[in-house]
């Protein structure tokens, strides 16, 4: 991992968000932006070299007060995880790889600073779960394209449109961000939403008044969180799991079983959202991983993944 290159990195110099750093998702040589082992890598590798003050004086010795995640691409924030490794890597292989993610993406709620995801464009699987692990979520209305606004980007959770389920915690996640029973539904279908439908849902802790705004709006809402004294438990700040959230996501739970598509998939997010609920963080992640793994062999799945390869060579 020593010759992997670092994400770009911004910090504030000046002005109320001074101390703050902007971390960049990159891909240059893809047309987006994907998490692959790589990418996942250069992010751990950049996230200990801000804690450390290895880039532009950051680390705690630096005075870091906080941390913007966002995408270097004009298209998307993440596409999504890598697919070609959920298909074809072996069972042991693709446990440690979605492991290895989970720690690197637990590295953002578990920082000494508040961290807020700036999302720009497409947040899809792997993504969207990425954004969920920091402490807000800021989105941006699509960039504007020849004068006009431009086409509203989509935001969810479709494994399960593959016939699959989310490998990193996306289960828990998104039930506690919108109503519990429509994010349910939507991870158990495969349903995904469009960025006007996400800001009505309250998806987002901030909207950006323009794409040009967004990181502006990312750096002030951490100007606000980090004036409220900060509580780490290894946890992400919004999942299901918490007192604030149990109740209301069990009575909503209980009403959409009912409604979940008749599908492996759909009872593997059901089972997942309630390992969360009666035996927490931890063991669903590891639900979700094993579901994973299984999921991605059965007929459907390899019948699904295979349909997506090819339409993506066409």
């Amino acid at each position: 991992m020593d010759s992997l290159s670092l994400l770009p990195v911004y910090r504030e110099q000046t002005g109320p968000a001074a101390g703050c750093v902007v971390v960049r998702l990159d891909q240059p040589l893809k047309p987006v932006v994907v998490l692959d082992l790589e990418l996942i890598q250069r992010l751990e590798a950049t996230l200990r070299s801000v804690m450390m003050g290895g880039v532009g004086g950051a680390g705690e010795a630096g005075g870091v007060s906080g941390l913007v995640l966002a995408s270097a691409s004009e298209r998307v924030f993440v596409a999504g995880a890598d697919l070609k490794a959920i298909s074809e890597l072996d069972d042991p292989a693709l446990h440690r790889y979605l492991e290895y993610g989970a720690k690197v993406f637990g590295m953002l709620h578990e920082m000494p600073f508040p961290t807020v995801a700036a999302i720009n464009g497409a947040a899809l699987g792997g993504g969207l779960e990425l954004a969920m692990h920091c402490d807000a979520i800021v989105g941006g209305p699509p960039a504007m394209k020849d004068g006009a606004p431009g086409r509203p980007y989509p935001i969810g959770l479709p494994e399960a449109g593959l016939a699959i389920c989310p490998g990193w915690g996306g289960t828990n996640l998104l039930p506690a961000r919108i109503d519990p029973a429509d994010a349910i539904w939507r991870t158990a279908s495969g349903a995904t939403m469009l960025f006007d439908d996400a800001v009505k849902a309250g998806f987002f802790d901030r909207v950006a008044d323009s794409a040009d705004g967004l990181i502006a709006t990312a750096l002030a809402v951490l100007v606000e969180m980090r004036a409220v004294p900060l509580k780490r438990d290894g946890m992400p700040r919004r999942w299901i799991g918490r007192p604030a959230c149990v109740v209301g996501v069990l009575k909503r739970f209980d009403s959409v079983r009912a409604e979940l598509p008749n599908t492996e998939a759909a009872a593997a997010v059901a089972r997942a959202v309630d390992a969360g609920l009666t035996r927490g963080w931890a063991a669903a992640l590891e639900f979700e991983r094993q579901e994973l793994v299984r999921l991605r062999h059965t007929g459907p799945a390899k019948a699904a993944l295979e349909a997506f390869f090819a339409k993506g060579k066409k």
